[in-house]
This record gives structure tokens, C-alpha cells and sequence, in this order.
């Protein structure tokens, strides 16, 4: 008989149980148990609280992007990411731009959208009409379930209510807009959605299903802009350059998705080491790209009257500084000290001068030298030592795949057995 990952009640085992589970079934050397069971800054009974069926953690490595000029104030940005260059590409960016004097931010208030959706209504636009009269007692009721996020200035301050067909017919859903604060908002508004969806359910004379935050947060945005000097970006034709490649991606979803990858390696690298919600962050800023109905770049390159590149960014941000793993994490904890914003929303708008830099950084390289002549040397060293390469050994054979531009797994052993070879190593 096969082996079964059926386990019932695993989740009451402690870390240490579910990981001799585990073991046996995958066939955990005692090295790489081990090594599960290095948890490092997390201990292992903090993480246990954090999420279900914990065994371990996984190191991320965390490095700090200097340079940073935002609003006239000087930040360090600390960046979980295991990709290559990205740390670096963000920090050269950044000097650019602070030659230009620096990224300028705004953002809207920390609003979000919770959905209340009712179905089966005999007369729906009669139903929406009922629900838009009765906003003032619905709201009330959504900011009893918080008071205090109500007595710091936020709850739910509006409410909207929209009709949609779908292939199980027309839907109700009304939309309640929370005010969250400094909070990324889920808790309180899911709390918020449950509690008047009974009242909704009366109203409507429909039934009620979901009760949920969206996270395509069109109310709680966050915009950064910037000047590059020409001579600071590598001349003229490099601004052109990025200005081609930028019109590339608005015509081509192809093109717009990697370019807004480049954006997001940026964003979501400071959202991992704050502990914040990248999965919430990535999805509100895709679909945000489709909102005028394809695809499209969330940030915009010109060239000004005096040559000089000009980009701009707007894209939903639903941080928090309070609430889960922000307050939880040691290392989230010391992330938003090294970060010293005070306000989600400072934080937001962090993010988007952050995302505008890193995406500046690709493009430079697109448009100025090709994107893997600053890649391949780190890309070579992971290689390297992925192959078994250690100490000086990694940098000899990385150099030299750089040199013959064959960064290749083979290749890279070839080399250790040459060079072990050669000179006994």
C-alpha cells in the first residue's frame, strides 16, 4: 500500500509531531529535518500561532535599497526577495531620481469595499432602491461592530449598491465603504459585511451568500511621480528608449504584464519583509491594469519639453501597520522601524515611489544595456553554487560562465571538477 497523506487531526500535533510525520513520508534526511526546525528570528511556537500545520520557516533574504528621497524626507527600504538584482536595480533608480529631486506622493484615504451579495429577488432595482434608503441604519449597524476603529476617526462612511447579471441571473450587491485607518482593513470589514448582511437580506427580500472584502481597492489608492534628469538616466536616447519601451507595454499585454512585474518585484519584496498581504496587493494591482478593459501598465514614462523622463504610478494599496503578522513578526516589527512611516498611508505611498523605481531600474537596463548583463553575475553565483561550488570556488566559476555567457547547470559542475581538478580545491 502507497503511502496516505490523510492525517487526521494533524493540526492538533505540535511542530515538532507534524514534522516526524512529515519525515517519514517524504523521506526527510535528519539534516534536512533539521534544518526545518531552524527557525531562526521566528521561534517555532510563534509561528505555530501565525498559521496552521506549521513544521518550520523558510529564510527569505532581506536587504535594504538606499537613496530613497521621498517628499524631501530620506528613507531605507527594507526588501524580502529572492530574485537577483532587484535590491540594487531600485537603489540605483532611486539615486536617478533623487537627481531629479526626488519622488512626490499622494494618496487617497484608507477606504475599502466590503460586498454583500443577494440573489433571487423578484424585483432587484426595486431591492437596491430599499437598500440606498435604509443606508443610514445600515451603516450604523456596520459601525457598532467597531468602536474603536470608529472613536480613531475610521467605520463604514458610505454605501453604494449595484445591480449585476451573471449566468445565475441578476445579483444585488451592496457595497459597504470602510474607513480603516492604518489597518489593511480585512478583519473589520468582513466583521462589518456579516453583521448587516441579515438587515440586506430583509430588505432585499433576496438571499444573501457572500459577505466579503474586495481587494481590488479603488478607494484607497496611492500615485508617485518623478523628473529624471536626461544626463542622469544615460542620456537621451536612453530616455527615448524607455519611453519606446513603455509604449510597448501599453499596446501589448504580453509586454505589460512583465512590465508590471517589474513594478510589483519592487512593491511586494517591501510588503513580505512588513508581513504585510502581497497576495491582496498583487491582485488589486492586475486588476486594477484592466480597468479601462485590457490590460495595460500601472505606471506611464514621457519625455518633457527638456528632454528630461518624466513617470508617474497609481495603483490600489491595502497596507496596514496594525493587525496579523505586522505586529506578530520580529523581523516585520524591525522591517517598519528601518522603514519609520507613521501612517498606512505614508506607507502606500512609499510603495508606489518604490514600485515607480524599481520599474524605472528594468527599463534603464532594457533600454540602455539589456536587462542580463546586470543579472548574470548574481544569477551565475546562485548557479554556482546550486552546483556545489563553495567559498572561492563560487566566484571563480560564476566569472567564468559569465565570461563564455554560459550560465548553465552542467556547465557550472563542469567547471568545480575542472577547477577542483587543477588546483586540488
Amino acid at each position: 500500500m502507497g503511502k496516505s497523506s490523510l492525517a487526521s487531526g494533524f493540526y492538533r500535533l505540535d511542530p515538532k509531531e507534524r514534522l516526524n510525520f512529515v519525515k517519514k513520508f517524504a523521506g526527510l534526511t535528519n539534516e534536512e529535518v533539521a534544518l526545518l526546525q531552524n527557525t531562526g528570528s521566528l521561534p517555532l511556537d510563534l509561528a505555530d500561532r501565525m498559521i496552521e500545520n506549521v513544521v518550520g520557516a523558510i529564510p527569505i533574504p532581506l536587504g535594504i535599497a538606499v537613496n530613497f528621497l521621498i517628499n524631501e524626507r530620506d528613507y531605507l527600504i527594507p526588501m524580502a526577495i529572492e530574485e537577483p538584482s532587484v535590491v540594487a536595480a531600485a537603489s540605483y533608480a532611486a539615486k536617478m531620481v533623487r537627481d531629479g529631486g526626488g519622488f512626490h506622493t499622494s494618496s487617497t484615504p484608507p477606504i475599502m469595499i466590503g460586498q454583500i451579495q443577494a440573489v433571487g429577488m423578484r424585483d432587484p432595482y426595486a431591492a437596491k432602491m430599499r437598500v440606498i434608503q435604509a443606508e443610514e441604519e445600515i451603516l450604523k449597524k456596520a459601525n457598532d461592530q467597531d468602536p474603536m476603529l470608529v472613536s480613531v476617526g475610521g467605520g463604514a462612511k458610505d454605501l453604494d449598491a449595484k445591480i449585476i447579471y451573471t449566468t445565475q441571473g441578476p445579483m444585488l450587491i451592496t457595497e459597504l465603504h470602510v474607513d480603516c485607518r492604518d489597518a489593511m482593513g480585512a478583519n473589520a470589514v468582513n466583521t462589518m459585511a456579516e453583521a448587516v448582511a441579515p438587515m440586506i437580506e430583509r430588505l432585499t427580500g433576496g438571499r444573501i451568500y457572500l459577505r466579503i472584502i474586495s481587494n481590488l481597492a479603488t478607494k484607497r489608492l496611492a500615485r508617485a511621480w518623478c523628473t529624471v534628469p536626461k544626463e542622469a538616466v544615460g542620456g537621451e536616447e536612453v530616455v527615448d528608449g524607455i519611453v519606446n519601451a513603455y509604449a510597448f507595454a501599453t499596446a501589448d499585454p504580453y509586454r505589460a504584464a512583465t512590465h508590471n512585474k517589474g513594478v510589483l518585484n519592487g512593491i511586494i519584496a517591501v510588503i513580505i519583509a512588513t508581513c504585510n498581504d502581497h497576495r491582496a496587493i498583487e491582485a488589486g494591482a492586475h486588476a486594477y491594469a484592466v480597468k479601462n478593459g485590457h490590460y495595460t501598465t500601472l505606471s506611464v514614462w514621457e519625455k518633457n519639453s527638456k528632454g528630461d523622463l518624466v513617470g508617474s504610478i497609481e495603483l490600489p494599496m491595502a497596507v496596514g501597520l496594525i493587525g496579523g503578522a505586522v505586529k506578530t513578526h520580529p523581523i516585520a516589527k524591525i522591517a517598519i522601524k528601518i522603514l519609520g512611516v507613521k501612517t498606512a498611508n505614508e506607507f502606500g505611498e512609499v510603495l508606489a515611489a518604490v514600485g515607480l523605481a524599481q520599474n524605472l531600474g528594468a527599463l534603464r537596463a532594457l533600454a540602455h544595456e539589456g536587462i542580463q548583463r546586470g543579472h548574470m553575475s548574481l544569477h551565475a553565483r546562485n548557479i554556482a553554487v546550486a552546483a556545489g561550488a563553495t567559498d572561492e570556488l563560487i566566484d571563480l566559476v560564476a566569472e567564468k560562465m559569465v565570461e563564455e555567457r554560459k550560465i548553465r547547470m552542467d556547465r557550472a559542475k563542469e567547471l568545480i571538477k575542472q577547477y577542483r581538478t587543477s588546483r586540488k580545491i
